[in-house]
Order: C-alpha cells, then structure tokens, then sequence
C-alpha cells in the first residue's frame, strides 16, 4: 500500500509539474510577468538606477548561476536569499533569460 501511494504522488507530482511547464509555454509574457517583481531593486526591465546590480544584458547563465548561490547560501544577502527559494528552477530560468534579453542602458 505505501508503494502505491509514493507512486501515485510521484505520477500526480509529475502530471502537475508537466502542466504547470504547459502553462508557462502557453503565456508568452510570464517570463516578464514574473521579472517584474524585480524592478523596485533592480530597476525596470533590469537598469537599476541606484547602486544596485543590473541585470540588463547580462547573460541567463550567470543571472541563472547568481540565483541558485543565493539559494544555497553560498551568497550572502539580506532579501534575495528569501526571493529566489519562491521561485522554481524553471522560473528562475525564464526570469534570467528576460534580463539577459534587455538592453542595458548606459
């Protein structure tokens, strides 16, 4: 019987996370929609206008790389360690890949 139940969560788990994927392929601004959430330290569309990091143009890998040592731990912070464990992984990837589109102002 408990066999059963971590294989049916495990096949729940799986068809919730496919959907979610599906929703995410199917709404063309979701990879904006959630960067927005970043503007009010990071300025919008990525061009901080204060001493914060920008992150306008700056590739998806190393955004992508700088999340996941917040995650961790690995980078210290006072609010980014909190923001990023919200976000999925793939979230995490769409927001990096919307940054590094953004052209950084100069």
């Amino acid at each position: 019987m408990r066999l059963f139940r971590r294989v049916a969560m495990a096949a729940l788990a799986g068809t919730s996370l496919m959907g979610a994927a599906s929703a995410w392929a199917q709404d063309p601004h979701l990879a904006r929609n959630l960067a927005a959430t970043c503007a009010n330290c990071h300025g919008t569309n990525g061009n901080a206008r204060t001493d914060m990091k920008t992150l306008a143009g700056v590739s998806a890998d190393k955004i992508t790389a700088m999340m996941n040592d917040f995650r961790s731990g690995a980078q210290p912070a006072t609010i980014m360690h909190q923001i990023v464990k919200g976000y999925s992984e793939e979230q995490v990837r769409l927001i990096a890949a919307y940054f590094a589109a953004q052209t950084p102002k100069k």
